[in-house]
């Protein structure tokens, strides 16, 4: 049923303020950026050998990690799709949830005490003869940290493609006799062929525009990505010349990624299924489980070691005192205020953007231009992509040094950014809980006049308070575990938790950065948890 005129108004003007509001936020960064810069200095230092070195090792990294993911995401999909019984399949598959909800600093420190110097891997090693045969530092760190972010993320997308596959196709494989290399060519293959063009757009996307890991892995100017050199162009170095041209070529280089990743074809249909059992063929054999699970064995351990040592080293350090320093309970206020304050801004215009898309939709074959206004509402939610919160926050701290120290409203960028950063994923949650649920309960709801707060009691507040809290808490331990934003305004006086945590291991303090890292990785994985949990939903009375 469509919305009513007032409806429809509300939607429009709220999605149009939303839009205008983000427009303006990114376009005055990007326009402080240009005003900045002389065209003719930006292609001389283009082509300088330093910032000519730093795009190659953007790009090359990007791409090495990403190869390297999705080799690594294959196998273990694979495994994970045949052996439907495998113990603990379950845990394994919740493990790879757990990379993503953490922040990326704690990552990092839980791969240092697996791979680092003084790690469990070398100490292994040099008890067999080695002397330190391995680097956390530098491209082949960075490339070990982006698998153990992003492949669980391939993995997890890669399987759900698998599974989609109809039990007929198992049940023809297995009356053909099929061996397990026919079942990955004419099956498998064709399944991971459409979808591992989309994902490894965008773990290349990420890895392209990855921070907090080249920051902390990098081990000097040879390991530098663009974000990084913007960060020390204006931290250290205080170059803002060469800071615009690094922030323009980024804003460069994710334009021409996100143009391709427009595209890319859409994902094919596996076909029609009667929903049958899925009964694989290619799993029964022992020789099928035992490799199979030898990989289900190596993912697990790759993915927990780290995490395991995170809480360990957390445990082993004095606790007690860090709770009891007056600076960590400082920099846990901040944190907090910021990632809720950004997670509510994320949410409301979010809500907005969404009511507007669907304002849109419904009017869509009525009106020109609402095709334009429902594809613009929605490349609002993506504008952080092609303008990363590094570049955002390199616009306004130049615009904001002309009138003294920035660090007066660092709080208020900080909690824009870091709302603009959580957007895309809140959209993505909200979206199609939001339709749906629209779309099964308009026409009953008009029917019996229920409309305003007592339609969002009694309807609209029980069927998405779990979206809604999904979003929201992933949101807030999106924004309390970010380094990208404070890194240019983190001060003595404005410190938040990742902040105090880099702080510690920049100093060598790294008992203390353990302990905090291992409070602060508790924080948002239970932010991440508490997501997944809320109230059973309730639509089914108002279906229409």
């Amino acid at each position: 049923m469509p919305l009513t005129e007032a409806e429809m108004r509300r939607a429009v003007l709220g999605g149009a303020f939303s839009l205008a509001g983000i427009a303006l936020f990114v376009g005055f960064a990007v326009f402080v950026l240009l005003l900045s810069s002389d065209v003719s200095s930006i292609l001389t230092a283009v082509l300088e050998p330093y910032i000519l070195q730093v795009l190659r090792f953007t790009l090359l990294q990007a791409l090495l990690s990403t190869l390297l993911s999705i080799a690594c995401a294959i196998p273990v999909a694979q495994a994970l799709a045949r052996q439907q019984h495998f113990p603990g399949r379950i845990w394994i598959i919740r493990l790879m949830a757990v990379p993503m909800g953490l922040p990326v600093l704690i990552g990092a420190l839980g791969l240092i005490g697996i791979w680092g110097r003084q790690g469990l891997t070398n100490a292994l090693l040099l008890k067999l003869g080695m002397a330190e045969p391995i680097s956390i530092y530098g491209l082949s760190g960075i490339l070990l940290a982006h698998v153990f972010f992003n492949m669980p993320l391939a993995c997890r997308l890669m399987l759900a493609a698998l599974e989609r596959v109809p039990a007929e196709y198992w049940l023809m494989a297995s009356g053909l006799g099929m061996r397990p290399g026919s079942i990955f060519r004419f099956i498998e293959w064709p399944v991971l062929r459409s979808v591992i063009p989309g994902i490894a757009g965008l773990i290349f996307m990420l890895c392209a525009t990855s921070f907090t890991l080249v920051l902390t892995l990098g081990g000097g100017p040879a390991a530098t990505t663009v974000e990084v050199a913007i960060y020390q162009s204006l931290r250290f170095d205080f170059d803002p010349g060469r800071a615009v041209t690094l922030s323009l070529l980024q804003i460069a280089l994710t334009s021409v990624v996100l143009g391709a990743l427009s595209c890319l074809p859409a994902y094919g249909d596996e076909g029609m299924t009667v929903g049958k059992a899925i009964r694989r063929p290619d799993g029964r054999l022992l020789g099928a489980r035992l490799v199979d699970g030898s990989i289900l064995l190596f993912a697990a351990l790759f993915l927990g070691l780290p995490l395991m040592s995170v809480l360990l080293a957390g445990l082993r350090s004095n606790l007690m005192r860090l709770l009891g320093e007056p600076i960590f309970w400082q920099s846990a206020a901040t944190s907090l205020a910021i990632s809720i304050s950004a997670a509510t801004i994320a949410l409301l215009v979010s809500m907005m953007l969404v009511g507007a898309r669907r304002a849109a939709l419904l009017r869509r074959s009525g009106i020109s231009g609402a095709g334009a206004f429902f594809a613009a509402m929605g490349g609002a939610s993506s504008l952080v992509l092609l303008v990363p919160p590094i570049v955002l926050a390199t616009g306004w701290f130049l615009a904001l040094r002309s009138f003294g120290d920035a660090s007066a409203v660092a709080p208020l960028l900080i909690v824009a950014i870091n709302a603009l950063m959580s957007l895309p994923f809140v959209m993505r949650v909200l979206e199609p809980a939001f339709i749906v649920h629209k779309r099964r309960t308009q026409k009953l709801a008009a029917s019996l006049g229920v409309s305003g707060w007592m339609r969002l009691r009694l309807i609209d507040m029980p069927a998405l308070i779990k979206p809604v809290l999904t979003a929201f808490s992933f949101a807030m331990a999106l924004s309390l575990g970010d380094l990208g934003a404070v890194a240019l305004f983190g001060s003595d006086s404005f410190v938040t938790l990742p902040w105090l945590v880099y702080s510690r291991m920049g100093s060598y303090r790294t008992n203390d950065a353990d302990g905090l890292a291992l409070i602060l990785g508790i924080l948002c994985l239970l932010l991440t948890i508490a997501g997944t949990m809320g109230p059973a939903r309730r639509e089914v009375a108002f279906h229409g």
